[in-house]
């Protein structure tokens, strides 16, 4: 990384401005209004962050939607409670990421108890913590956030590889556990060859909610301080998203399996696996980034490779678990 951009590493949180509007959960939109304007409003308020009685954040509050709310609605019932929020232990990089990721105009910083310690907006992080003020310097900067999203940054080509190539060992490892699966269901793939041609897409659709889960856990994990309370609360909240998309592309693969091959216990076989699999690609996209923050690994690098791999051989199992029970 260049000499001139260094200060990305350094602390964000001395960065952060004070002055944010905080307002009460239990307040209505009337009784929001009113302490604001008998407190006043900071420098720039792009959003407005809802708190409980012990000022941990609850959820945030555009300014249109608290202006054009009903005045007897409750804060709790228009806010936003999925937060994205800036950890005080980020470096000014790591806040980069958010910006960059999420396209938002400010984000909350908070303490290991969710109080709010300040805000970093888009305005303050341009022109007082980055100080861009030529072209060439902005892009050295994006160039910089870019690398370190793509997680190459200035390494070798012999580091890159000693870093990556460990994690694509799991990929390896599933894809030989698969091949050794399949050949234990010969019989089954011979006796309906259907269950063949869907295969690569039960595979791609377990990867494709597994990489969706874990990418909202790796976020998740960022923003709060994990506890079992947390991921209990996870993980119920998964499940029931994990049934709602197996339902729904079970059934949609099912009919389309139907329509092709014409009405039987293929169909039901194939639209029963999607659910099953798509179950267990859930709870892996939660689980592995969370045992691999709990045991102080990088859960960024290495749950990708991790939970695919044991997507895979989870999709597989009860892909021709299913097929070899009932056909």
């Amino acid at each position: 990384m260049p000499q001139e951009i260094e200060h990305l590493n350094q602390p964000v949180l001395p960065h952060a401005r004070r002055d944010f509007p905080e307002l009460r959960r239990d307040f209505t939109v009337q009784q929001a209004l009113d302490t604001i304007r008998r407190r006043g409003l900071g420098e720039q308020v792009i959003y407005f962050y809802v708190v409980d009685e012990q000022g941990h954040l609850q959820g945030v509050l555009p300014t249109r939607r608290l202006l054009t709310a009903p005045l007897d609605e409750m804060l709790d019932k228009i806010m936003i409670t999925r937060v994205v929020a800036i950890p005080h232990t980020a470096t000014i990089l790591e806040a980069c990421e958010l910006f960059v990721m999420h396209r938002f105009l400010a984000f909350p910083v908070l303490d290991d108890q969710r109080h709010m310690l300040g805000v970093i907006d888009v305005n303050l992080f341009t022109e007082e913590v980055l100080d861009i003020g030529e072209r060439d310097r902005t892009d050295e900067v994006f160039e910089a956030l870019g690398f370190r999203i793509a997680q190459v940054r200035s390494a070798g080509s012999w580091r890159a590889f000693r870093l990556r190539f460990p994690w694509l060992l799991a990929t390896v490892g599933s894809g030989t556990a698969c091949a050794l699966l399949a050949s234990l269901f010969e019989s089954t793939l011979a006796g309906a060859i259907v269950i063949a041609f869907f295969l690569t897409l039960v595979l791609a659709l377990g990867e494709a909610v597994a990489i969706q889960s874990m990418a909202l856990t790796v976020q998740a994990l960022r923003a709060n301080r994990p506890t079992f309370k947390w991921f209990v609360k996870s993980f119920w909240h998964e499940a029931r998203t994990s049934l709602l998309l197996g339902f729904g592309c079970g059934a949609l693969v099912a009919i389309i399996v139907a329509l092709w091959r014409g009405f039987g216990l293929e169909p039901v076989v194939i639209g029963g696996s999607i659910v099953i699999s798509l179950g267990g690609a859930c709870a892996f996209g939660l689980i592995v980034p969370a045992a691999l923050h709990w045991l102080r690994l990088d859960p960024k690098i290495a749950a990708g490779p991790v939970t695919l791999a044991l997507t895979d051989v989870w999709t597989l199992l009860s892909y021709f678990g299913l097929a070899a029970l009932v056909l």
